[in-house]
């Protein structure tokens, strides 16, 4: 059996994960606990073979920056500090893709990262220092995932599916975005749980995401066409290259698919998938109503 601690408490990924793994009570125990303040220092982490640290920030006041990487970095080197001197094998640590520094682009494994905002660069020099730790007996993994969706998540993604709700037409965009359902990134948390591995990892569905399309599913989940039109095109190019909110939304963004950690890669020599269900599935389950379990994941 393995245990794990997750460090930083309801965090959205943290929780889904702990749901995700308690179909498999024989295999994995999981803890959480806050690491708000300085009680957390108090909490043995012996006996445990992984820490999943999800704590951070997002979101500070313009006057309070330094916050960024006092949560962001200091306390998850701290955090996994303590992890391997208690003996934890291994320390697995949430990035984010921001740490490139663009909203648009194809990112390859040899893409250089150029974080630009607090956020960003607190999560990357966090990776650098945990890094310094890894050793054949602390394996330090270090995730930058795309767009995470699913029931209940926060971000670009309820932003699009509240346009898909409210706006009677939509621009026929031709773009890509790399993202991945919640239940693929805990299934792929979970295999290198499995495999005790480190690395840098760019987990991602299998295929990659047009917006017009996904939005098109949102609102089908809904019961609502919503009519698709190519005269807005032009606009939304011009938007792309001088709005990073229409960046963020139209903009071609995406993960080469053969970086470690993508679809159909290899750990330890050995071929792994973790997608769940269908893209489409994705949708339904994250447009579900509360109370709807009408479907067995595999």
């Amino acid at each position: 059996m393995k245990k794990i601690l997750i460090t930083g408490a309801n965090s959205y990924i943290g929780t889904s994960f702990k749901n995700w793994v308690s179909r498999w009570p024989d295999d994995y125990k999981v803890d959480s606990i806050s690491v708000r303040g300085n009680g957390w220092k108090g909490k043995s982490f012996k006996g445990y073979d992984v820490v999943f640290h999800v704590a951070a920030i997002v979101h500070v006041k313009e006057n309070d920056i330094n916050k960024y990487f006092k949560v962001n970095r200091d306390l998850a080197v701290e955090v996994a500090n303590k992890a391997k001197q208690e003996g934890v094998k291994q320390f697995i640590f949430l990035s984010t893709m921001g740490v490139y520094g663009i909203e648009t682009g194809y990112i390859k494994q040899d893409t250089i990262a150029m974080p630009k905002t607090p956020y960003a660069k607190s999560k990357y020099e966090a990776e650098q220092l945990l890094f310094e730790l890894n050793d054949d007996v602390f394996k330090v993994a270090v995730l930058r995932p795309p767009i995470v969706y699913g029931k209940g998540c926060k971000g670009n993604y309820p932003r699009l599916a509240s346009m898909a709700l409210r706006l009677p037409l939509f621009p026929d965009v031709r773009n890509e975005r790399s993202m991945i359902y919640i239940d693929n990134l805990s299934e792929f948390i979970r295999l290198i749980i499995d495999f005790s591995t480190g690395g840098l990892f760019f987990p991602q569905n299998k295929d990659y995401v047009n917006t017009t399309e996904l939005v098109k599913l949102i609102a089908k989940e809904h019961s609502k066409e919503l009519k698709v039109i190519g005269v807005f095109n032009f606009g939304v190019n011009v938007g792309v290259k001088l709005s990073k909110t229409f960046r963020k939304v139209f903009g071609t963004f995406v993960y080469d698919k053969k970086m470690p950690g993508g679809p159909g890669t290899f750990i330890n020599g050995q071929k792994i998938d973790y997608e769940t269900v269908s893209f489409e599935e994705t949708i339904r389950q994250t447009e579900k109503k509360i109370g709807d379990l009408s479907y067995e994941r595999k």
